[in-house]
């Protein structure tokens, strides 16, 4: 048992001996070892496609006699046109770009009995570790994959329009050779008019704002036979990954959409108006820059006058208070080739979505519109008259301001003496009691460009809804205080009460407010009684020494006109 098993054991080594001994066996075909296969497929090459690959190529032991590595450059051919020896010819076909492969030719697929001068001996066996890098197609066109589609497209780029886009490029194996998001800016150009390669200029059409797709396009329509001289090798195949940011054409004008415009509109802007307005801004492609909403204020200006962008100063005409609407710019009547720096990028198309506050022309009067107006009306307001009225006060937008109702008690004031704004001494002019009025008061006639800290914007139109409630007759202009009856011919001696030969300012005080009681005298209404009989002495006391004498005291009708006697 036991010489039978050494028997075996010898036979498996004379075996195996002769296996390691025996010659290597002829290959009838080439064998293709794939080493590294892509998880996708980019593209497979096909017979007359012209591919670009390194190689390094050695004999069955190992030993290299040729590399494309060494020279720096990929080995460029067509493939299945007698281009290449008949084993690569074959074994090429079906590789996909980055697949590696260990390809082994047999002799009659290579050199055959011949060899290659001093290089490659007659008869040999040729292994080749190829990479491929590119494949494309002299009949290849640019080739289009949108990857994403926004939900909104109202307009897709055309021949002449201007567009600014992100890109990424890279040849068809992945090597990156540019991109625009490295320099943080966009690439900005004309389409279709040769200012870009041909399949870029072929690859951009019918795209829409925001927009992403890949472009992929061969040699012929990229940089050629040549590449760039510095990143982009000869006869490459180049993809772009692109995203539209914007676009707009030389001819455009401004767009106006989304228009919201309130039921009531009796008036709308007109170059010369001064408007008052909120406003968000972004870019097409919805980048914010900038919004009247964050600094909690309305951008206030004149339109139609050159105070605004051009794009702007045309789309603020012919819109109503209340109005809502988009305005859409291209960037030749907005911010031009240049932006405004860091928030508004050059070329840049600007989208205003706009609400209009208020607006008034400085030519605007006060606008008064009688709501009611009682049967009887036998007198009306004037200057000089105590009035006493209710109101409700707001701004055109219908944000309210103030309104007496919230205090139970009337605004009183004399009509002419400045204790109001002017617009409102217009409204209340030739008023009756029981009266009600809309009051529209432009700013200049209102709270001007300041306004009223906390209460009323600067330049703010304001409304006021009005009802005169009490009325008392005021004096004849330049008068504070009157009599009703005849003077008394020894005025003067009646005031000095203890017969000093002079007036006190205690004395005149009792005997003016005696006559008002009385009914024999009328202060003007609306003011501090006291006050006005302190400036009748203070004008009758000459010489200011606080006493009036009977050759100072004189009537009003016998000088010229101030408050007095």
């Amino acid at each position: 048992m036991i010489q039978c098993v050494q028997a075996m054991l010898y036979l498996s080594v004379l075996v195996a001996f002769a296996a390691c001994n025996a010659p290597p066996v002829p290959l009838d075909d080439i064998l293709i070892e794939k080493t590294f296969v892509p998880e996708q497929c980019v593209r497979a090459v096909k017979v007359g496609d012209y591919v670009r690959y390194h190689y390094n190529g050695m004999f069955p032991d190992g030993k290299k006699f040729d590399s494309s590595y060494d020279r720096g450059s990929t080995y460029n051919v067509f493939v299945g046109k007698k281009q290449l020896i008949a084993g690569m010819d074959k074994a090429l076909v079906g590789m996909c770009v980055n697949e590696r492969s260990l390809i082994k030719i047999p002799p009659h697929l290579a050199y055959g009995k011949q060899g290659y001068g001093d290089i490659i001996p007659p008869d040999s066996i040729l292994h080749f570790d190829v990479l491929l890098l590119d494949v494309w197609n002299p009949e290849d066109g640019v080739q289009s994959n949108t990857y994403h589609t926004p939900s909104t497209c109202s307009r897709k780029v055309e021949v002449s329009d201007y567009v600014r886009y992100h890109y990424n490029g890279t040849l068809l194996d992945g090597t990156l050779f540019d991109s625009s998001h490295t320099r943080l800016r966009t690439y900005d150009t004309y389409v279709g008019i040769g200012w870009l390669i041909a399949g870029m200029d072929q690859g951009l059409l019918g795209m829409c704002v925001g927009e992403k797709r890949i472009i992929t396009m061969p040699p012929s329509l990229g940089y050629g036979e040549n590449g760039d001289g510095s990143d982009i090798p000869g006869q490459a195949s180049l993809v772009f990954d692109v995203i539209l940011l914007d676009l707009h054409n030389p001819r455009d004008g401004i767009t106006v959409t989304n228009q919201i415009v309130p039921e009531s509109c009796t008036r709308k802007t007109v170059a010369g108006d001064f408007v008052r307005y909120h406003y968000n801004g972004s870019l097409l492609d919805g980048t914010f820059f900038d919004s009247s909403y964050s600094r909690n204020r309305t951008y206030d200006t004149y339109v139609g006058r050159g105070y605004v962008i051009a794009g702007m100063d045309e789309g603020l005409i012919g819109v109503c208070v209340g109005e809502k609407r988009t305005v859409t710019i291209p960037p030749h009547l907005g911010y031009g080739e240049e932006g405004t720096g860091s928030k508004i990028p050059g070329s840049a198309v600007l989208v205003f979505d706009i609400h209009i506050i208020d607006f008034h022309n400085p030519s605007d009067k006060t606008e008064i519109t009688v709501t009611h107006k009682p049967e009887e009306c036998d007198k009306q307001t004037k200057k000089g008259d105590f009035v006493k009225y209710h109101y409700n006060a707001s701004l055109m937008d219908g944000t309210s301001i103030d309104s007496t109702y919230n205090y139970a008690k009337t605004y009183n004031i004399v009509l002419g003496a400045n204790q109001v704004v002017p617009g409102m001494e217009d409204g209340l002019m030739d008023m009756c009691v029981g009266e009600k009025r809309h009051l529209v008061i432009p700013p200049h006639l209102g709270y001007g460009e300041r306004g009223v800290t906390d209460e009323v914007p600067g330049s703010a139109v304001l409304v006021f809804d009005i009802e005169l409630v009490e009325m008392e007759e005021g004096l004849p202009e330049g008068y504070m205080f009157i009599w009703n009856d005849e003077v008394s011919p020894d005025l003067f001696t009646e005031m000095d009460t203890d017969k000093n030969k002079q007036v006190e300012p205690s004395e005149f005080t009792d005997y003016i407010m005696r006559q008002v009681n009385e009914g024999k005298g009328r202060l003007a209404p609306g003011f501090d009684p006291y006050r006005i009989i302190d400036n009748m002495f203070s004008n009758q006391d000459r010489d200011g020494d606080g006493k009036i004498t009977e050759a100072e005291f004189k009537l009003k009708a016998d000088e010229a006109p101030h408050d007095e006697l």
